[in-house]
């Protein structure tokens, strides 16, 4: 058994994982990156990619957001569509803009980050189980290659995913879930086209919700809503682009480029919030805390703003030697997470088919989207929400 050291013993080597140790590196901060996946796999995984004002500065005071300015693509409006009308939502007139750019492309920009500042990655690192977080210095275990290794922390973060080992290691009986699963699915397709239109359009439509995204102007990733149970195979690209073309209004369509998809598939959608937040010396980030349906664009904002909110905790216990942003981690970032639910679930609603859903439920998705199209307040509070213009901190 080989036994080894760190300040913090990160799991999961997702942005969330790889932003939090690149920042405590920064501060003079030792970690260690455990992945149960090889590099290769994390780099292969398609995302999505909108990232709000305040995300772009922390990555760039991260260091890691030179490829992003040169390449992302700087949004200042989104288009809502409901059938043949479309909205335009300024962002620009409330001093506010997203960036596009791929979370695969930044989980690369931030692999080679660490890599270059000899940041210790540990792929592949089976079994993963934590132990004494309620102690002072909590450890973890693994094999790799056979071999089994122990990890010495002062902290450990949980930055492993919905399906990760950090979030189960809480006991039953401090931790409390909230959960909602909705009864529909998004089949997304990556293709080398031009993106339909300047900006992303998201479809509300009789058929059901439909988005035209993109990941760089000859890049596209578009998506339509479908039943849970579809299977993939059942989807050929001449099946998908017909039911994306039949959502969109005509004239938007009629500018739809097709090609053979690169990667398709099927994801769930949830709403899911665990608290607290941290439990002893284990703490949570990103989506092994919190999971947003993709409607809003919140998922890897969130989780950027979770590591960004931590750092700043422990570089303050190492520094300052006081604990109470620690010791307000979970309160204060649940605060922000919950708004970013709201929203998330909101426009979720507003915008796709429902089971059962009647002749009035439908004309109230039309009045809410009515509502955001005529009234002032109700887009301003919508550029807050989607661009993270003035979050809580």
């Amino acid at each position: 058994m080989t036994a080894s050291r760190t300040q913090v013993g990160i799991i999961g080597s997702g942005p969330s994982g790889l932003l939090l140790s690149q920042l405590l590196d920064l501060a003079g901060i030792d970690s260690v990156v455990l992945e149960r996946r090889s590099r290769d796999y994390v780099l292969g995984r398609v995302r999505a990619g909108v990232l709000e004002q305040g995300v772009v500065e922390i990555l760039r005071a991260a260091g890691v957001g030179a490829r992003m300015s040169r390449e992302g693509l700087v949004h200042h409006g989104v288009e809502i569509a409901a059938g043949e009308e479309r909205y335009h939502i300024d962002f620009a007139a409330h001093g506010a803009n997203v960036t596009v750019y791929g979370q695969t492309e930044l989980t690369k920009d931030l692999m080679e980050a660490r890599e270059a500042r000899g940041g210790t990655l540990v792929y592949e690192a089976e079994d993963v189980a934590i132990e004494g977080v309620d102690g002072r210095q909590p450890r973890l275990r693994y094999r790799r290659g056979g071999a089994e290794h122990v990890l010495d922390c002062d902290f450990v973060a949980g930055c492993d995913g919905f399906h990760g080992v950090s979030r189960k290691s809480i006991p039953a009986s401090v931790l409390k879930t909230h959960e909602r699963v909705y009864p529909f699915g998004w089949l997304g397709v990556l293709a080398d086209v031009p993106p339909v239109l300047p900006e992303l359009i998201y479809a509300s439509h009789e058929r059901g919700f439909a988005l035209c995204s993109m990941r760089s102007a000859t890049r596209s990733r578009c998506y339509v809503q479908c039943a849970l149970d579809d299977d993939v195979a059942q989807w050929s690209d001449a099946r998908f682009w017909d039911e994306l073309r039949a959502r969109l209004p005509a004239e938007v369509a009629r500018e739809l480029r097709t090609a053979p998809s690169v990667e398709k598939s099927i994801a769930p959608l949830r709403s899911f919030v665990a608290e607290p937040l941290r439990h002893g010396r284990l703490l949570l980030a990103g989506d092994s805390a919190h999971i947003v349906p993709p409607t809003g664009a919140k998922g890897l904002n969130l989780a950027v703003r979770d590591v960004d909110q931590l750092a700043a905790a422990v570089i303050a216990h190492y520094r300052e030697g006081t604990d109470a942003l620690l010791d307000g981690y979970s309160a204060t970032a649940l605060r922000r997470i919950w708004r970013a639910e709201r929203f998330s679930a909101w426009l979720t609603s507003v915008l796709h088919r429902f089971p059962g859903q009647s002749s009035f439920d439908r004309r109230m998705q039309l009045a809410e989207l009515d509502q955001l199209a005529s009234s002032a307040a109700a887009r301003a509070a919508f550029v807050e929400s989607y661009t993270g213009a003035a979050p809580l901190s």
